[in-house]
């Protein structure tokens, strides 16, 4: 749009202004161009003929008004070319690709591939000889959909597992026609008879497709050498419905148990008895009762002792009695909660020969076989103190109730007009002694008698030492006492004694 004036010499203005319109007509001068790819496009196989694809459009940038940008769209080329070379069609005025031969035809496992390359041309003026064209290439995947159901390449299968073991002990082979990345090839197992104990399972090898067989319980050669399994393999996804799972789809699979030399197993086990400790040496514990699981072999079997912590036990290899060596003792380190824990050996005549291994728990009951103890036994006191009671003695004892407290706490007899000390008892296991008076400088001993509440009971007599001490300013000095003092009753019991000894 321009604005033309007419002006003269001078630049005035003669006439106008007056609009002048130039209209710029379209010359064909722009290529359609296809500005949205890769194009790609799915179509699942048996489809009806006439089933659209995908839609392919091209852009030009003439004049949309004019034939210029009228389009018109052709396929130049199929890849490959069969089953047919005409497998598509593309509506010359929409751009949509349909299928054009029957759904026999779109068979993807009959196929030579299952990708079809299309070259599309589309060409302006209408399509006329005088139009500029573009192409471009449109890709066609047929879609796998399970037309076929997979099937085992052979009826029968066979398998060999030693009693005892589990794992895979075969690999089932399946053929599928199906498109092998999807769930209508990928094969799903199951055993449909012939597994009553639960003792097999099959899964898929996820990268071929086989069925892995395993054992998950051991199996017994002596309950059953042999074993059918029926096994059914079916895919992942449904089968359309026109196709169902036949015959090959089920397999058998013979399997054989090889024999074993098994271990003897003893019954029960663990094995629990009850004695009293300090029960004389030789004394029968129990006797033992192992059997061999392979009962169709005749082995004989011998006994032996494997663990004995304390060395307190033997066993007889024959008969599997089990006696004691040394005496048993309750209080003993290598007793635990009151329970001696042994383990004996079943061996069989095998060959090689199978051991089993049987565990023997002793309960074993107290017996008043610990005297009680005496504790602390040293107490030191000032020889001014005003509090003369000098110590709290406690009492304690191995053995267990009834055999420990309540203890008696008794002073020996002090000689002399006077008496120095006495013992209160306080509780069942703890008694105070008491200065009756204050006493000089020194050590002195005082025999005292803990008994325990056993039948018949224990009696320990223990020293305790005594010492008084000088105490200055808080300070407890106890060095340099006097000679030691005695009491004249401890003296007269060990004269005694040695002299009963002497006789």
């Amino acid at each position: 749009q321009l604005e033309v004036e007419v002006v003269d010499m001078n630049g005035k203005t003669i006439d106008g202004p007056v609009r002048l319109d130039i209209l710029v007509i379209d010359q064909n001068d722009n290529r359609p161009m296809f500005k949205e790819g890769p194009y790609v496009g799915h179509v699942m196989e048996g489809s009806a003929t006439g089933t659209t694809v995908m839609r392919m459009a091209a852009f030009d940038a003439d004049d949309a008004s004019t034939d210029n940008a009228l389009l018109r769209y052709n396929i130049l080329r199929q890849t490959p070319t069969k089953p047919s070379p005409n497998m598509f069609y593309i509506d010359p005025e929409k751009g949509d690709i349909v299928t054009v031969v029957s759904p026999t035809l779109l068979d993807r496992e009959t196929m030579e591939s299952p990708k079809y390359e299309l070259v599309i041309e589309a060409k302006d003026m209408g399509g006329m000889d005088v139009g500029l064209t573009g192409t471009a290439t449109a890709t066609i995947l047929i879609d796998d959909k399970n037309d076929h159901a997979p099937e085992f390449t052979k009826k029968e299968f066979q398998a060999t597992v030693k009693e005892g073991v589990t794992g895979v002990i075969v690999n089932l082979t399946v053929g599928d026609r199906d498109d092998p990345a999807t769930g209508a090839w990928r094969a799903v197992y199951s055993i449909i008879n012939g597994n009553p104990g639960q003792s097999f399972e099959i899964h898929t090898n996820p990268q071929t497709n086989e069925g892995m067989l395993s054992v998950v319980k051991p199996l017994d050669y002596e309950i059953s050498a042999f074993h059918t399994l029926l096994i059914k393999v079916e895919n992942e996804d449904p089968l359309i419905p026109d196709i169902a799972y036949g015959p090959s789809s089920t397999a058998t699979v013979q399997i054989t148990v090889e024999d074993v030399n098994e271990g003897p197993v003893f019954h029960p086990n663990p094995m629990a008895v009850t004695k009293q400790e300090n029960i004389p040496v030789g004394s029968v514990v129990l006797t033992v009762n192992a059997t061999d699981p392979d009962t169709l072999q005749h082995q004989t079997i011998r006994y032996s002792v494997y663990k004995d912590p304390a060395g307190w036990l033997e066993i007889n290899p024959t008969n599997g009695t089990v006696g004691t060596t040394a005496v048993l003792d309750r209080e003993s380190p290598f007793v635990h909660n009151n329970v001696y824990t042994a383990l004996f050996l079943a061996i069989d005549s095998g060959n090689p020969p199978a051991t089993g291994t049987g565990t023997l728990h002793i309960t074993l009951e107290d017996v008043n076989d610990n005297v009680p103890s005496l504790y602390p036994t040293l107490a030191k006191v000032c020889d001014d103190a005003k509090d003369l009671r000098v110590v709290v003695l406690g009492a304690s004892d191995k053995d267990l109730h009834p055999n420990t407290d309540p203890f008696k706490f008794e002073l020996s007899k002090q000689s002399g007009p006077e008496k120095l000390w006495r013992i209160n008892r306080l509780n069942n296991t703890h008694a105070q002694v008491i200065l009756l008076q204050n006493l000089k400088k020194a050590n002195y001993n005082i025999p005292i008698s803990v008994t325990d509440s056993g039948k018949p009971p224990l009696t320990n007599t223990t020293e305790l030492r005594l010492q008084v001490c000088t105490c200055k300013k808080s300070k407890m000095d106890c060095s340099a006492t006097d000679a030691l003092h005695i009491s004249l009753t401890l003296i007269l019991l060990s004269l005694l004694s040695l002299f009963c000894k002497s006789f």
